[in-house]
């Protein structure tokens, strides 16, 4: 068993709390380790977030400079001001290590997916030795669509048109297939703001664009610890992607040691529940299916 998404760095200020930004001490990269293998994962992956890497600032541009709206252009403009303080070689180097002492860690990224730069970053990221990229919907413009601070941009769509927006932006990103899995499938719904009549008809394009893509889909415990208690994909939304053949891998999206490998056994059963047997294992960009369990 796995765990295919976790972050060395919390986000926000610097609380004190584990290494300085920017820094990897072997024995932070051993807590997730422990942590996850005592709950019965046999790998990890780490996926730091690319916009949060120095490195990424040519490649993203200022995405969010053509909003309409001044409230979210501005939010936007400084959190990620603020948030951009680590180093993509550093990180990258910092895991290799790992690998080298004989650690069971894969070397993974979180990409944020904007139509505009995309294939400029697949570019971009190919000499470095990743085993998986994850890519995610963060932003939809400046809206940053999983952040508590711009919840009411939710209320000013409205649910449907916020679902809407959303989900077609995860399409074009799985249709893409330049990435290798698609992280936190339906994130938007973090703070349990739901939609008044599910999208069923874009579930199904969505997971027919994974499909088609070649990209696998996580299951992700971490809705569990957000608002909305509740883990991403939803049930209905993992349903087609099963129905899909879309494959699996199981993650938590930790940000500290302690929540490696967290919630592992609900997320099997999840997956079991749907009808899956297998999840996908990467090395080196090459997925094969193994045994979920």
């Amino acid at each position: 068993m796995s765990d295919y998404h976790l972050h060395l760095h919390k986000h926000g200020p610097y609380d004190g709390v584990g290494p300085l930004p920017g820094q990897y001490p072997i024995d932070h990269i051993e807590a997730y380790v422990e942590v996850a293998l005592s709950r019965g994962a046999e790998e990890i992956g780490f996926t730091e977030h690319l916009y949060r890497c120095i490195e990424s600032a040519p490649l993203l541009g200022k995405w969010w400079r053509s909003d309409p709206r001044k409230d979210l252009r501005d939010y936007t403009r400084a959190y990620v001001r603020a948030e951009r303080v680590l180093s993509l070689d550093r990180y990258v180097q910092a895991v290799v290590d790992a690998k080298d002492r004989g650690l069971p860690v894969l070397l993974g990224l979180e990409v944020d997916f904007f139509p505009e730069s995309a294939h400029e970053v697949a570019e971009f990221l190919k000499p470095y030795p990743f085993d998986f990229l994850v890519a995610s919907t963060h932003w939809l413009g400046a809206w940053g669509v999983d952040h508590a601070e711009q919840r009411s941009e939710f209320t000013r769509r409205g649910p449907d048109k916020a679902y809407e927006d959303y989900l077609l932006a995860e399409i074009e990103l799985a249709a893409s297939g330049l990435f290798d899995v698609i992280a936190h499938a339906d994130v938007i719904k973090r703070h349990g703001l739901r939609f008044d009549n599910e999208p069923s008809d874009l579930y199904e394009e969505f997971a027919v664009a994974a499909a088609r893509g070649g990209m696998a889909v996580e299951i992700s415990t971490a809705g569990l610890q957000h608002p909305v208690n509740e883990m991403y994909p939803a049930p209905p939304l993992l349903r087609r992607f099963f129905n899909h053949r879309v494959p699996i891998t199981l993650a938590s999206d930790a940000h500290e040691p302690s929540g490696a490998g967290r919630d592992r056994d609900k997320a099997i059963a999840f997956a079991r529940d749907i009808g899956y047997t297998h999840r996908i294992r990467f090395s080196k960009r090459v997925g094969e299916l193994v045994d979920l369990d």
